[in-house]
């Protein structure tokens, strides 16, 4: 692999009322629909030689979106699990427990019943080291934001709390220096073809 585009998925019905998704299966809203088609062709002309998505509807109706019907689904590119908090709202999350929710967006706290930060990073990049091994040009990977902060502190060292949340069907771009996975940089982070998005949500 000498390039790795990464895609979160488009608006689903529970970003849209900011509730916490983890490995629940929510689908894509109308928004989502329109931002994965306007992605569609900045995508295609980056010409992936592969395609992996998380086997999570809303991330595999985006990979179809975007015109690859035939992306291999794998639970390995699930969303971090975070167990009990699934469905909560985020402002409701916040509020009740201020410093346990910015402590798991920092990496630092597992939600009860959930999967810690390190196993989630090191299944996501786990995955992505098992598809590079499989491919010699561009990997297009569709999943989650939660995978790209993932593989943004698995392949280039970026704490997690430096990371913003990446849109709703957003590309961010690494490129891989003489083909290792050891020698990455970030080429494009958070590119949204209608302009900059600073208040994703998780």
């Amino acid at each position: 692999m000498d390039r790795l585009l990464i895609v979160r998925h488009g608006e689903s019905e529970w970003n849209a009322v900011r509730r916490l998704q983890g490995h629940a299966d929510i689908n894509l809203s109308p928004r989502g629909r329109e931002q994965a088609l306007a992605l569609r062709a900045t995508v295609q002309a980056l010409a992936p030689d592969f395609v992996a998505t998380s086997d999570l509807q809303r991330a595999r109706d985006t990979a179809g979106l975007l015109g690859f019907e035939g992306a291999e689904p794998l639970a390995r590119l699930r969303e971090h699990d975070v167990g009990h908090w699934t469905g909560r709202a985020i402002p409701d999350l916040q509020a009740e427990c201020g410093d346990d929710y910015a402590n798991w967006r920092a990496g630092a706290l597992t939600p009860p019943g959930g999967e810690s930060w390190a196993e989630f990073r090191n299944r996501a990049k786990c995955a992505v080291s098992d598809l590079a091994g499989k491919v010699s040009g561009t990997l297009l990977v569709v999943a989650h934001g939660g995978v790209v902060r993932a593989l943004l502190e698995g392949f280039l060292d970026i704490a997690p709390h430096r990371i913003i949340p990446v849109g709703t069907a957003s590309l961010t771009v690494l490129r891989c220096r003489g083909g290792s996975l050891t020698n990455m940089r970030l080429e494009l982070f958070n590119y949204n073809p209608a302009g900059p998005v600073f208040d994703a949500p998780d």
